[in-house]
């Protein structure tokens, strides 16, 4: 009893918090991660650290308060030992109001086994429980096998070494069935792995699942499965300046920055996060929510520039994540790929400059008041004029890329791609103007 007190205070002094976020929910993920980050709540990244399991997003389309829970989402909950508490959120209004709820659940020492708080109208729901493969994740991987960690001249530490490229995702071998043998390069018989990743894991695109096959630590093969959502006539968050703008809508080409610049810090702190630099993760956060918030491009732009200095002179970052990913002009082209993934014209390195490029351009014009040109539909990701969102394009270009590769080395390809999977649940009014076909 005495254990059990002392974990329940533990847990509600600072509770560790997992989030499992459903597409579409790209605004309400905001809204907690900004709350969470003012009350200085820890992020975790597994079942097994959770305190709090934040479910953001529509119960599968029917309203709030009236779905039930995805299998995956069940499953995840099964997995998180007690004392824990769970919450919904479906309104980012009421993301403040749905960690309080949580807080309160785990003060009076109730699991959640048979409800969670709904943040839009905070009523109780019963839930069926399911079994679930658990994601185990960041594991610390040391330089060149050593104890203390790599810190470069910009002042950062990051675990590097050889398979310190995204090792968040170790541990999800662990445990996992060996499922045959096969030769390898080097005419070795080879333990064939099949691991699944996502959809819940830390600094990872929301609602989308990898299946890897591996052979050794070597990528065999990859199949990309979204998690199904429903369809949605809201345009994604990240996208919105672009659908919205017409000759009856004014939408200035500030506006369009400031989401631009504010969606490539997005990407660019998952991107900070899975190299190991999670201070430098935190502050591209905090100065997406500044960008969110409507600071100036004054501000903004005395925010942004020593990042950018930063992380461009971070010769750590660089070692870590040149090489990886590799999409040429040419590649990217023949798949459809659109936006920054396209300029870069290269690796996961390239394409995190690119972002730092349109930080600092897009941050200086987020004041602009003159209207943004409807012919000018281009997206944080791509075109948003063409048949296909520019995200599907992404989506379709992961299995060439991560193919071959370490799988330590997965989740930086993935992140330097952030494919945005709101986009694919996007469906437009008929008579739009900028519909996909």
């Amino acid at each position: 009893m005495e254990l059990r007190r002392a974990l329940v205070r533990a847990a509600v002094s600072r509770p560790g918090v997992l989030l499992a976020v459903y597409p579409g929910a790209t605004r309400q993920r905001l809204a907690v991660e900004a709350e969470l980050a003012r009350r200085g709540w820890p992020c975790v990244s597994g079942p097994a650290e959770t305190d709090l399991l934040v479910i953001v997003g529509d119960h599968e389309g029917k309203g709030e308060g009236e779905g039930r829970e995805s299998d995956w989402v069940v499953g995840l909950w099964q997995g998180v030992p007690a004392p824990k508490a769970r919450v919904w959120v479906t309104d980012p209004e009421r993301a403040a109001d749905a960690l309080d709820s949580g807080l309160a659940d785990l003060e009076r020492g109730e699991h959640g086994d048979d409800h969670a708080h709904d943040a839009h109208d905070e009523h109780h729901e019963h839930h069926e429980h399911h079994e679930h493969h658990e994601h185990h994740e960041h594991h610390e991987h040391q330089q060149d096998g050593g104890t203390a960690p790599h810190s470069d001249h910009g002042g950062h530490d990051m675990h590097g070494g050889h398979h310190g490229h995204a090792g968040h995702d170790m541990g999800l071998v662990e445990g996992l069935p060996m499922a045959a043998r096969a030769d390898d390069r080097d005419v070795l018989r080879l333990d064939v792995l099949h691991v699944p990743l996502g959809p819940v894991l830390a600094d990872w695109p929301a609602g989308l699942i990898l299946h890897l096959t591996l052979q050794g630590d070597i990528v065999q093969r990859v199949t990309v499965e979204p998690v199904t959502a429903p369809p949605s006539p809201r345009p994604p968050f990240w996208n919105e300046p672009w659908l919205h703008a017409s000759p009856a809508e004014h939408i200035s080409r500030g506006d369009a920055a400031r989401r631009l610049c504010a969606a490539h810090l997005d990407s660019l702190g998952r991107f900070f996060a899975v190299a190991g630099w999670d201070d430098m993760a935190a502050r591209t956060r905090y100065v997406r929510d500044r960008a969110l918030a409507g600071a100036t491009a004054t501000e903004l732009t005395s925010l942004v520039r020593p990042l950018i200095r930063r992380a461009q002179r971070s010769r750590t970052l660089r070692w870590l994540t040149t090489g990886l990913g590799t999409l040429t002009a040419e590649r990217a082209r023949q798949r459809g790929v659109t936006g920054p993934a396209l300029v870069a014209d290269g690796d996961a390195y390239s394409r995190m400059l690119v972002w730092l490029e349109a930080v600092g351009r897009s941050a200086a014009a987020c004041d602009v008041t003159e209207a943004l040109d409807t012919a000018e539909v281009v997206g944080p990701r791509g075109r948003l004029d063409t048949s296909a969102p520019p995200s599907r394009a992404l989506l379709d270009s992961l299995p060439r890329l991560l193919e071959g590769t370490e799988f330590a080395c997965a989740r930086v390809v993935v992140a330097s791609l952030d494919p945005d999977l709101d986009e694919l649940t996007h469906v437009p009014t008929p008579g739009t103007v900028h519909s996909h076909g």
